[in-house]
C-alpha cells in the first residue's frame, strides 16, 4: 500500500504539551538521549486502542528519547499492514498475534520486535454484539448467521468461533464478514449482519443502541498477547539498533499508558474525534512490557486450530538479534 493509500495523523507537538499538563510527562520522562542520531522509522496502526501504543508513545516523548522521528500512517487492517512491510513501504507496523500466525505459516517473513496489548481476563474492551431487539439469545442461535469483524482470522474472529464452539454452537455454519472497525457497529444497526464484534472506542458507542452478547476473549484463554510491533527478519536484522531502541521506547511507553488513563484519553480521543467524557468512561486498553513464548503460544494454537494450520514454537516470530 502506497504512503497516499494511508490516512496519516499527527497531532501537534504544542497540542500534545497542552495535552500532557503543560509538558509535565515529557519532564517526568527524562532527557532525550540525542547522543544518537535521530532516524527517522514509518510505523503503521489501525484506528482501534490496542494500536495507539505507539501514538501514545511519540506524544508522549519516548520516541524522541530513544531517538526515533515515527511517521505515523493508518491502514484498515493487518492484512493491509502486512503487505505494507513485506512492500517495504512501511518499517513496522501493528499486527495481531493470530494474523501474524497465519502470515508465518505461509512463509511470509514478519517476526516480532516489541510486544503491543495484552488481554488479561476478565477485560470488557471487545464484545460481540446483537442488535437489542434480536432473538439471538445463546451460541447456538448465531449457527447460519451472518457475523462482521475487524479482520478474518483475526482475534475477533477466532475469540468468536471459539466461544460459538464451546458454548453449544457451530462456528463452521457461521458466515463471516470483514469490515472496518469504523464501520461495523452501523453495518449490525442497518441489518446487513447479525452480530457484530467491534472493540472500543467503537463498542461503547455501539451499547448505546445495542445489545452485548458476550465479552468473548476468554475463550482463547485468561492471559495472552493480543498484538505486536513487527517488521520484517531483514529489516529488523539490518536496523538492529533501531529495533532496540523502538523496543526499549514501547515497554516505557506500556508502563506509563496503564498507569496514566487521564492524559492518554486526551490523545486516544483528538485521534478518534471521540467523545474525552465517553473515553473516561469506557473500559481501557492495557499494554504490556512483556514479550515471552508463553503469552504468545495461546493466540497461535487457536489460530492453528479454526485456520487449518500446524501449530508452531511461539518462539520462531520473535526477533533475536541473532537472525
Amino acid at each position: 500500500m502506497t504512503r497516499d493509500a494511508a490516512v496519516a495523523f499527527r497531532v501537534t507537538r504544542r497540542h500534545a504539551s497542552a495535552l500532557l499538563f503543560g509538558g509535565a510527562a515529557l519532564g517526568a520522562i527524562g532527557s532525550p538521549g540525542w547522543a544518537q542520531t535521530t532516524a527517522r522509522v514509518r510505523v503503521a496502526m489501525i484506528p482501534l486502542e490496542s494500536a495507539l501504543e505507539v501514538l501514545y508513545a511519540r506524544e508522549a516523548g519516548f520516541l524522541a528519547k530513544a531517538g526515533i522521528d515515527a511517521d505515523l500512517q493508518t491502514m484498515v487492517n493487518g492484512t493491509a499492514i502486512a503487505a505494507a512491510i513485506v512492500s517495504g513501504s512501511i518499517d513496522i507496523g501493528y499486527i495481531t498475534l493470530d494474523a501474524l500466525a497465519s502470515i508465518h505459516q505461509k512463509g511470509i517473513p514478519l517476526v516480532v520486535i516489541a510486544p503491543g496489548s495484552e488481554y488479561l481476563s476478565p477485560q470488557y474492551t471487545g464484545a460481540l454484539l446483537v442488535a437489542a431487539n434480536s432473538p439471538i439469545h445463546v451460541a447456538a442461535d448465531l449457527n447460519g448467521r451472518t457475523i462482521a469483524v475487524v479482520a478474518l482470522n483475526g482475534v475477533s474472529h477466532l475469540a468468536t468461533r471459539a466461544w460459538v464452539d464451546q458454548n453449544g454452537g457451530d462456528s463452521a455454519t457461521i458466515k463471516f464478514v470483514e469490515i472496518p472497525p469504523p464501520s461495523i457497529t452501523a453495518a449490525l444497526d442497518a441489518g446487513r449482519v447479525d452480530a457484530a464484534y467491534a472493540g472500543e472506542p467503537f463498542l461503547e458507542i455501539a451499547k448505546k443502541t445495542s445489545r452485548v452478547l458476550v465479552y468473548g476473549f476468554d475463550a482463547i484463554a485468561k492471559h495472552y498477547l493480543g498484538s505486536a510491533w513487527c517488521a520484517t527478519p531483514q529489516w529488523a536484522k539490518d536496523h538492529a539498533d533501531l529495533v532496540s531502541r523502538f523496543g526499549a521506547a514501547i515497554r516505557e511507553t506500556a508502563a506509563w499508558v496503564n498507569k496514566n488513563p487521564a492524559q492518554t484519553g486526551e490523545i486516544f480521543a483528538a485521534f478518534t474525534k471521540t467523545d474525552p467524557a465517553l473515553i473516561a468512561t469506557m473500559p481501557r486498553v492495557r499494554f504490556t512490557p512483556d514479550l515471552t513464548p508463553a503469552l504468545i503460544q495461546p493466540v497461535i494454537d487457536v489460530a492453528a486450530k479454526y485456520n487449518g494450520f500446524k501449530p508452531f514454537p511461539a518462539q520462531e516470530i520473535i526477533y533475536t538479534p541473532s537472525r
